[in-house]
């Protein structure tokens, strides 16, 4: 039996690395990993503060529904995102902006 590899089934249907189409797929599964790794990390520190989605939506003025799309990944403005951060107590905060570097964000 033959098995072909994700690896394989990707070149095929978007072609190799360094094709407009791979990379923009490869950038768009890099962008979708980190905004789920936020999620989880929202989540995380919430549950550790014993805050129900509820009470942290109240903090930062949105509803339940957007502190779960939050944590699932799912869409959410910068803004929004700021706000729960500094909800939870961040002191600061920093965004790799690749080959220009970092940046405070406050």
């Amino acid at each position: 039996m033959d098995y072909t590899t994700l690896d394989q089934m990707i070149e095929k249907d978007l072609g190799p690395i360094g094709t407009q189409e791979r990379d923009q797929f490869e950038a768009e599964v890099k962008e979708r990993i980190e905004v789920w790794r936020l999620g989880e990390k929202v989540r995380e520190t919430r549950k550790a503060q014993n805050l129900t989605q509820k009470e942290l939506g109240e903090r930062v003025g949105v509803g339940e529904a957007q502190i779960s799309k939050i944590e699932s990944g799912r869409a959410a403005t910068f803004t929004t995102i700021s706000r729960v951060l500094k909800a939870l107590g961040a002191k600061t905060a920093t965004m790799d902006l690749g080959e220009l570097g970092r940046v405070a964000l406050w």
